[in-house]
């Protein structure tokens, strides 16, 4: 992959960033209340490139880089982050974070205002719970010129995880023009072609032993399009879906089936040579492989237990929740597009602090519609509404003509987004806002 950053170089930006914590920190000892930093993360929103034809030229993307960090993000639960963000692009832009419950100041269209071109902020972050994190700007899609990157941000349980490796696969859709450039989303795609790419590579390449279990944390970083992957002749086990511990259970036909946005952690121990394939509902297609290159001296592993659990409540009282029907994407209801966004609109619904919440929500779209919830995570419940799924959500994918019903436990006070995008590349991003009080 090339990239041409138009920015500081990573050694200014670190040294900023390390007067920064050195200021803050002497404040904390001073008798601040803000918590002690344990971690600092220093991003940029900046122009670069992505090899996306071979023995072409480059195409032009802009991308959301931590220039503090070699390879993936790596934090830890219960770290109190310090976040330098750089905003190197002509728009206005701020870091949206999926799969962190975090406090609601950290929302870019309730909390707080997006960062100008050319200008630096920082923020502290408290990161609450362990998984698979993303952080990108589709919220902010109405004025990119470019289709952009998201950057995944690995938060590690505190206690260890019993795996040989831990692999990020950040699945990432494209649409080229025939002049090499890429359409960014919410314009009409005629005239392109689609191309997947897994971590920025046309054909990604996994190496292991047999017997080496593997932690493969699948991201679908797509704007528009639901997609499922598989890993040939293998079992895999879910362990985790968009950030939360599930109980595990295996992927029917090993495949798993993503949502834009959603998260999959999977176990899976490496048995054999095998090939990673991707089917975007029209068509199944080789995007990588597995190479199997040796083989561990021990014996076989015991099945996967459980990750360690994050805070979410045990069980929700579904008999006493405040219910409320919301339908998807219509003006009518009060969705809207980011940029048109007004803290003056009305909720979509209120919510009194620790109770139960139940959506029915409704897809009156004549194709898959995408609905993502912040600052909460969900239980998705069974059709007869006497229980829910073993899993935690915070993105779903509902069937044209199709009503789900999703519960949370309202814990987080504040004013959060509520998203909603139909499957087709052309189609807008809306939003609209819940309050718990």
């Amino acid at each position: 992959m090339k990239t041409r950053i138009f920015a500081p170089t990573r050694r200014e930006v670190l040294a900023g960033l390390g007067a920064s914590l050195g200021a803050s920190a002497a404040g904390l000892t001073a008798g601040g209340a803000s918590p002690l930093v344990t971690a600092q993360l220093a991003l940029q929103a900046r122009a670069a490139t992505l090899d996306l034809r071979p023995g072409q030229p480059a195409t032009p993307i802009w991308e959301l880089a931590a220039v503090s960090h070699l390879g993936d993000v790596r934090l830890k639960r219960f770290d109190s982050c310090q976040m330098v963000f750089r905003n190197e692009l002509p728009v206005p832009l701020a870091p949206v974070w999926y799969g962190l419950n975090a406090p609601a100041a950290t929302d870019p269209l309730r909390g707080r205002a997006p960062t100008a071109p050319d200008t630096t902020e920082t923020s502290i972050i408290s990161i609450s719970n362990a998984g698979t994190l993303l952080a990108d700007f589709r919220l902010f899609e109405d004025g990119q010129k470019s289709p952009a990157r998201p950057l995944p941000v690995i938060v590690a349980e505190s206690s260890r995880v019993a795996v040989d490796r831990d692999v990020v696969l950040l699945i990432e859709e494209w649409r080229l023009r025939p002049d090499g450039t890429a359409l960014p989303p919410g314009r009409d795609p005629k005239d392109t072609t689609a191309l997947y790419t897994v971590n920025g590579k046309t054909s990604f390449e996994l190496s292991a032993s047999v017997g080496e279990r593997l932690r493969l944390r699948f991201i679908n970083g797509s704007q528009r399009s639901v997609l499922a992957i598989k890993l040939e002749g293998h079992e895999v086990q879910i362990m985790a879906l968009d950030g939360q511990p599930a109980e595990p259970f295996p992927a029917r036909n090993g495949a798993l089936v993503l949502a834009p946005g959603t998260r999959a952690d999977a176990f899976v121990d490496a048995a054999a040579s095998a090939p990673f394939l991707l089917h975007d509902g029209k068509e199944a297609r080789q995007i990588g492989s597995l190479t199997i290159s040796g083989k561990l001296d021990r014996l076989p592993l015991s099945p996967p237990q459980p990750l360690p659990l994050n805070d979410l409540p045990e069980k929700l009282d579904l008999r006493g929740a405040l219910r409320f029907d919301v339908a998807l994407g219509t003006p009518e209801a009060g969705w809207t597009r980011p940029a048109n966004f007004s803290v003056s609109s009305n909720p979509a619904f209120r919510a009194k602090a620790a109770r139960t919440v139940v959506l029915a929500l409704k897809n009156p779209a004549p194709i898959t519609t995408v609905f993502h919830l912040h600052g909460h995570h969900f239980r998705l419940l069974d059709k007869l509404d006497d229980g829910w799924k073993p899993y935690w959500l915070d993105t779903l994918a509902i069937e044209p003509g199709q009503t789900q019903r999703i519960a949370f436990a309202a814990t987080s006070p504040g004013r959060w987004l509520l998203e909603s995008v139909v499957t087709d590349w052309a189609a807008p991003r809306l939003v609209r806002w819940y309050a718990v009080e």
